[in-house]
């Protein structure tokens, strides 16, 4: 065994404009999750424990796309995705649709553990939680003042915004009347930088968890369900690595992204960065996106096509890395 490793991300699609206030909020969060990945690493916590630890705090901080602060639907409402793998038997547990959840990723973590299921959506999802007894609050308190702004912004210029935090000056560029080089499924956005939260972690003996959290575009359709809550799509574990994503869900969607990270190293037999860099440029099309892996030696990767991913490593040599760029 290689010991563990932990990588975090906090979204692929960074505007190159961002303020250096809100990349310094973003490393500091980046950090302060990578600690207590690392804490509960070195007191033996399995991997499945520590990837379900370090999405809940990227959740409860409105800083990121995912829990409180997640982006808003065209009705103005909160609906969260979520889901969650361990390698140690492929078991795995995901959520879509949910709007009272505090943490969806502990409801993702219910239904792997607690009921027959992979999968639970909209109204069933939140029934299981309230039978469970999971921490429920209102819609309203995942919707912060900074989303309400950019859904108007979103609307008036009919388009789907993926960077919801873009500074207000210079959105002159959002209107429907410019083209955009940027397509989803053919049609024209006008801003690309999604925000999805992830972590991926080898625990010291060699077993692989991946989680993944978003609330999703700003201004999609009500029902819309991306690659985060996707086994073999957004998130994916098994014996040989832990992969979580993030970007254009409907181009990581089409290439099953994670999944395909393991199906390299399996069947092509590449090492964890090479099978990153392989899937990154050959599965993705013209889609944008990124994701971070590490694998059961104790290695750990990440790999993006856009012009950035907030994003955060250790191992436990003592390597740690924060990076945005």
């Amino acid at each position: 065994m290689g010991g563990w490793a932990i990588a975090v991300h906090g979204g692929a699609g960074v505007d190159p404009n961002l303020p250096a206030e809100r990349q310094k909020q973003a490393k500091e969060l980046l950090t302060r999750c990578l600690n207590i990945g690392i804490s509960a690493l070195r007191s033996s916590l399995p991997a499945i424990d520590v990837v379900e630890l370090v999405v809940r705090e990227l959740e409860s901080d409105p800083l990121f796309n995912s829990g409180r602060g997640s982006a808003l639907t065209a009705n103005g409402t909160v609906e969260m995705e979520a889901s969650i793998m361990d390698g140690d038997g492929r078991r795995c547990g995901a959520v879509s649709g949910i709007s009272t959840v505090k943490n969806p990723i502990s409801l993702a973590r219910l239904i792997m553990d607690k009921s027959p299921h992979s999968y639970l959506g909209f109204s069933g999802a939140e029934e299981f939680a309230k039978q469970q007894g999971v921490e429920m609050v209102d819609n309203e308190y995942f919707i912060t003042e900074d989303n309400v702004g950019m859904l108007k912004l979103a609307k008036e210029a009919n388009t789907i915004l993926f960077d919801y935090r873009i500074p207000l000056t210079g959105l002159d560029s959002c209107a429907s009347s410019v083209e955009s080089p940027i397509r989803m499924n053919g049609l024209p956005i006008s801003v690309y930088a999604p925000e999805t939260v992830g972590c991926v972690v080898v625990d010291g003996q060699g077993r692989c968890a991946a989680a993944t959290s978003t609330g999703g575009l700003m201004n999609k359709m009500t029902g819309r369900i991306g690659d985060s809550p996707l086994i073999g799509a957004g998130t994916y574990a098994g014996e040989l690595c832990g992969v979580s994503c993030t970007g254009e869900g409907e181009a990581i969607i089409r290439g099953t992204l994670a999944r395909d990270v393991a199906a390299v190293m399996e069947y092509k037999e590449l090492g964890l960065q090479e099978a990153v860099d392989f899937v990154i440029k050959k599965r993705l099309d013209n889609g944008f996106a990124g994701l971070i892996a590490v694998s059961s030696k104790g290695e750990v990767a990440y790999g993006f096509n856009c012009n950035g991913m907030f994003r955060g490593c250790a191992t436990e040599d003592g390597f740690m890395d924060v990076g945005i760029w």
